[in-house]
């Protein structure tokens, strides 16, 4: 029997699956669907991609979900077919309960591109449950007095069905006394009253058993029972009165248990007990009596449980007055519930779409939500907005839906994300209000470019550094984030498209530090510039310059260079001083200089060593050599000096210039004498035999001098060859011819080039100067004659003008160098 019952279920399910309604014509936007309830999971339920005009497998493309209403999810969705599917068996009383019809509403959304579609299911109801009595065996006391008629109402059953398959009728067992009359309520199951037909007769039958049957409507038709026992009283001659037969009040939903509802009141004409009346919620509904309960002596009538008028608008309360003697009355009261705006808005979020890139258009769609409000009465209008000012804004999609969409430009940079506030108030009274965030990150884009700390870099070096060492950095920031902010470095040429800087330079491209890859010589490049190019790990790289300037610093790593006298090896140079000079006569210029920069090309001149230290002296800043005193008769006829010169580095460099002074009465035969004695011998007179001794020793020791010097200077020179390769130019071909020029008095020369000097008498300053072709602009005097150096040569008729002159003017005449 249970085996065909269950059968005939499955098959009434089936049946009900083809009343589905696909779309209703009461909304375009909304998809109506009904289903049967105990439906077994996986059961079909429509195909969703059909109904919504799209292709077999774009739900699944575009990301296709469900979103319900409440915190369950009755369905699932099939995405590669579109098919809607039951996700558990459904109960549509406890989905809904009494409540007819029983809607399922839920939401489609589609994620890429964010869309969203309503829908909604109606679970019909299947007769899977039988009418039951709360009390199965109520007890009835009545007069055996009670006149012919009267009337006794019945504890309703209860049907969790609705509609056709809820309560229909009751039936009463077949007796002489009662017959059954069906009464409706106007909320609540109908009800059955007892009618008298026969006059109790206690004497003859105490008590009378009957069985009433409530039977619903389905197919088969269910039905429960319940066994009263009528207990036949002894005579009470009055019936308790109502002082009305229905009381209707108004109470608001909002109401606190123990609010007074009613009062009810009663009254019995008997005397004694008879006349005591006791008041009870007698053959009510399980709902009414956990909602509400009456003092049994006042009559008042109280709440016991909360008051929703979204669930119950109207409440039908069974009153029962019964005296001392068993008699009893009955009376009702409406309770009409009040509604009151108890219901902030609920929010319900169906979608959000972060992280949203920053470049998105305005009016993007970033989330959508519905909003519903339960009370509907007096809730009133619906207003949305969000708390703060914020690059967004709401937007009405369609009834009570909404989507948050953007408003103005985004920019990771300045916040990287929002804590969106929506708020939903109604407008009351009074208004309540539900505030939800929704959470917006937004994500990068390549849309800064690196920026360098410094406009210029300007960086030092100092030369004769070592390979690879470690110069500078240049550093670069990118406000955006991941491998958009990722910067690498790369060298640039300079404008001017010099390559070469790429032999002396390399940076690492993860860090910008750079390396310089050789040793490099001041002297052949003082700085150089070059351009460092900042990209970073974008999809469309974006890049920005830098120009870097390298000074090379300079080390102390050059001599100085004696121009003159010119230190070649060969004998040293000989100047010739008349006796008759005064103290302070300038006799010669010791010219240097320096390949070196700054402190270190600074010079300074010392004499070293002197034949007669008392007799000549070198000025410390331009090298010049005076006469400190007179010279007399005793002073040997050759001075040998060696004059120190040395630069202001560290450490401090030095070189010594070696060259001899002729101490000489006139300018011409003495001087001829000592280039060539032998040929002259009548100019060998006694009182000068010591001095033409101590000069033919003095001369042996001058080209024994002149040798050794001539062999270090060869030494020196090819030394200096190897070490100052870069300045093979300026030391080659250093060749004096045999003249001396005028100099300036500055004694030393910043930069190194050759020179050629001559001798010259008449000049008021007694300097060397440089040949015309190197400088064409120097100011050169005018002597007034030359004298003949070459032997056998005779002076100009004016010579002797000139020598009586001699210490007057302080010139100075030398022979050429050796």
């Amino acid at each position: 029997m249970a085996v065909a019952r269950r059968k005939f279920l499955q098959s009434r399910q089936v049946g009900s699956l083809l009343f589905l309604l696909c779309i209703s014509t009461g909304s375009a936007a909304t998809i109506r669907y009904s289903v049967a309830e105990e439906m077994e999971s996986g059961s079909f339920v429509a195909n969703v991609a059909k109904d919504l005009g799209l292709e077999v497998g774009k739900l699944a493309a575009r990301g296709a979900r469900l979103v319900s209403e409440g915190s369950k999810v009755h369905f699932r969705l099939h995405r590669k077919t579109g098919d809607l599917f039951v996700k558990e068996k459904l109960d549509r009383e406890s989905l809904c309960g009494k409540a007819d019809p029983c809607v399922l509403h839920f939401e489609i959304v589609l994620v890429e591109p964010l869309q969203s579609f309503r829908a909604e299911v109606r679970v019909f109801d299947i007769n899977d449950n039988a009418p039951i009595f709360l009390n199965k065996q109520p007890l009835l006391k009545i007069p055996e007095s009670t006149p012919l008629g009267s009337r006794f109402p019945l504890q309703s059953a209860q049907d969790l069905d609705v509609g056709l398959n809820g309560l229909q009728n009751y039936t009463l067992s077949p007796n002489a006394y009662f017959h059954l009359h069906t009464r409706f309520r106007s909320q609540g199951p109908k009800y059955a009253e007892l009618v008298l037909d026969k006059p109790l007769d206690r004497e003859e039958q105490p008590e009378v058993n009957l069985t009433i049957t409530a039977v619903d409507g389905g197919s088969p038709p269910k039905s429960g029972i319940a066994h009263i026992r009528v207990e036949v009283l002894d005579v009470n001659d009055h019936v308790p009165q109502f002082s009305r037969l229905v009381y209707r009040v108004q109470v608001p939903e909002n109401s606190a248990n123990g609010s007074l509802v009613a009062t009810v009141s009663a009254t019995d004409l008997d005397e004694g007990s008879n006349k005591e009346i006791t008041y009870s919620l007698a053959q009510n509904p399980e709902t009414i009596l956990q909602t509400f309960q009456i003092d049994s002596q006042t009559g008042e009538v109280r709440l016991r449980g909360p008051l929703d008028f979204e669930a119950i608008e109207t409440y039908d309360i069974d009153i029962q007055a019964t005296d001392g003697g068993g008699l009893s009355a009955h009376s009702k009261v409406l309770v009409e519930v009040v509604d009151v705006n108890d219901n902030p808005p609920e929010v319900t979020v169906s979608s959000v779409s972060s992280p949203l890139p920053e470049d998105s258009p305005l009016q993007t769609v970033v989330a959508l939500f519905s909003i519903r409000d339960r009370d509907i009465q007096v809730g009133g209008k619906i207003i949305c907005f969000l708390r703060e000012d914020l690059p967004f804004a709401v937007k009405p999609t369609f009834r009570n839906s909404y989507s948050l969409v953007t408003d103005r430009g985004l920019d990771r940079e300045e916040v990287s994300g929002y804590n969106v506030t929506v708020v939903a108030m109604d407008t009351g009274p009074p208004s309540l209000f539900t505030e939800t965030v929704i959470e917006v990150l937004i994500s990068d884009i390549n849309d800064n470019p690196p920026v360098f700390q410094e406009d210029s870099y300007i960086l030092t070096v100092r030369e004769n550094n070592s390979p690879a060492i470690f110069i500078g950095k240049v550093h670069a920031e990118d406000l955006d984030l991941g491998e958009n902010a990722q910067v690498t470095y790369t060298l640039l040429p300079p404008k001017s498209g010099d390559l070469a800087v790429f032999a002396y330079i390399s940076i690492n491209s993860d860090n910008g530090k750079l390396y310089a890859l050789r040793t490099i010589d001041y002297e052949a490049i003082q700085d150089f510039q070059f351009v460092v190019k900042a990209t970073d790990g974008g999809f469309l790289s974006l890049s920005s310059q830098v120009t870097v300037r390298v000074v090379v610093l300079d080390d102390n790593d050059n001599r100085p260079m004696i121009l003159y006298p010119l230190q070649n090896g060969t004998s040293p140079c000989n100047d010739l001083v008349p006796r008759s000079a005064d103290v302070g006569y300038l006799v010669t210029k010791v010219v240097a200089v320096d390949g070196d920069s700054g402190r270190n090309s600074w010079l300074s001149y010392h004499l070293l060593k002197a034949t007669d230290p008392g007799l000549f002296s070198v000025q410390q800043q331009n090298g010049e050599i005076r006469t400190l005193r007179q010279i007399s008769e005793r002073d040997p006829m050759i001075q040998k000096l060696i004059v120190l010169v040395q630069d202001h580095g560290q450490p401090v460099l030095s070189t010594t210039a070696s060259l001899n002074i002729l101490l000489v009465d006139g300018f011409s035969e003495p001087y001829l004498q000592f280039r060539n004695p032998s040929k002259n011998p009548t100019r060998v007179n006694p009182s000068t035999k010591y001095l033409v001794i101590s000069l033919a020793v003095l001369s042996f020791l001058f080209l024994l001098s002149v040798t050794v010097i001539f062999v270090l200077h060869i030494y020196q020179k090819v030394k200096y060859r190897e070490k100052f390769t870069v300045q093979e130019h300026f030391y080659d071909d250093c060749n004096f011819p045999n003249n001396l020029v005028q100099g300036g008095a500055s004694g030393s020369l910043s930069q190194p080039c050759p020179y050629e000097m001559c001798s010259a008498t008449g000049t008021s300053n007694s300097e060397f100067r440089f040949l015309k072709r190197f400088m064409p602009n120097f100011p050169f005097p005018h002597g007034t004659g030359e004298a003949k150096t070459e032997a056998g040569s005779s002076l100009p008729p004016d010579s002797e003008r000139n020598r009586s002159q001699g210490s007057e003017d302080h010139g100075r005449v030398s022979d050429n160098c050796m």
